[in-house]
């Protein structure tokens, strides 16, 4: 289990962390999610040790992570993707850092396996692709087996094999009663991933609840009907508190009205239906919808013009 409470760090005069209280449950894949900027980088650093909080604290399993004994075994972390020797092999690296803990070798064989490095694990680190790095990060944070695995982005640069082997990779470690806090930009990963979010903007908390909770709180009662009497059920529906959208031939979309109110509706006036189903929004659109005034780098919506011939 991982316990935030007041967590809080400044650099300088910029708050980047702002009073940050949340847990994260064992047993679960809790999902951090926030703009770029947010926080969640620093976060985790201080989680582990790396940063010094301005103010509160970040306890792993009842204390803070510097007081661990044997820090590899309690909690895995990967921060950086590049954070290993660049000159070292990858079997250097690990077989080095399983020495500070005197991890035997067989397991340093085994994260090897359960990552698929095996073809490129005696080459030079610097020789990597970033999808390689983002591997070895993760046999790394894997070596100790510990209870704690924390992840900063560790499907960047992954092809969508890696992708899905992550997502089955947390969602194994969660299952065995372990505590597995990742963050993403990638929603629809999430959304299959994470079973809770944490979502932050500035530094500020702004949810803290299930998946499915925070795309209901984000969505509005909306119904898909498809029917040949499409026109006519627009206009009898239609009403200052329900609007009917229509979205292609024979079908509406219905905002305001449940799939119960408009099948009830279809039985009394005998229409007949083709299709009739809920619509909520998909984690994206309420991920957007949550930080959409906390975006501290925003892009511009009109796309710059480009040169035929310009270099890429």
């Amino acid at each position: 289990m991982i316990q935030i409470e007041g967590l809080t760090k400044r650099f300088g005069r910029k708050l980047a962390v702002d009073h940050l209280t949340f847990t994260v449950e064992a047993g679960h894949v809790t999902g951090f999610l926030g703009p770029n900027g947010s926080g969640k980088s620093t976060t985790m650093r201080m989680i582990v040790g790396l940063t010094r909080p301005t103010a509160g604290a970040a306890r792993v399993d009842g204390q803070p992570f510097a007081r661990s004994a044997s820090p590899l075994t309690e909690v895995g972390a990967l921060l950086d993707a590049k954070a290993a020797a660049p000159g070292r092999s990858g079997l250097a690296h690990l077989r080095a850092l399983a020495a500070t803990h005197r991890i035997p070798r067989r397991r340093v064989d085994e994260v090897i396996g359960m990552t698929g490095l095996e073809s490129v694990i005696a080459k030079r680190v610097k020789t990597y692709s970033l999808g390689m790095g983002q591997r070895l990060g993760i046999a790394a944070a894997l070596l100790g087996d510990p209870s704690t695995v924390i992840l900063d982005e560790p499907v960047n640069g992954l092809d969508p094999e890696g992708v899905k082997w992550v997502r089955q990779l947390a969602k194994g470690l969660a299952a065995e009663g372990r505590t597995v806090f990742i963050s993403s930009h990638l929603m629809a990963e999430m959304a299959l991933t994470a079973d809770r979010l944490i979502i932050i903007g500035r530094g500020r908390l702004i949810a803290d609840s299930t998946v499915d909770a925070v795309v209901a709180a984000s969505s509005e009662v909306a119904t898909r009907v498809r029917s040949p009497q499409a026109a006519q059920i627009a206009v009898a529906l239609a009403s200052p508190q329900v609007t009917v959208t229509t979205e292609g031939p024979d079908t509406l979309l219905v905002t305001g009205l449940g799939v119960e109110e408009v099948g009830q509706a279809a039985a009394r006036n005998g229409w007949v239906v083709y299709e009739l189903s809920a619509v909520t929004a998909s984690l994206e659109e309420a991920y957007m919808k949550l930080t959409d005034t906390l975006v501290e780098y925003r892009s511009s919506a009109q796309p710059a013009a480009t040169t035929e011939g310009a270099g890429k």
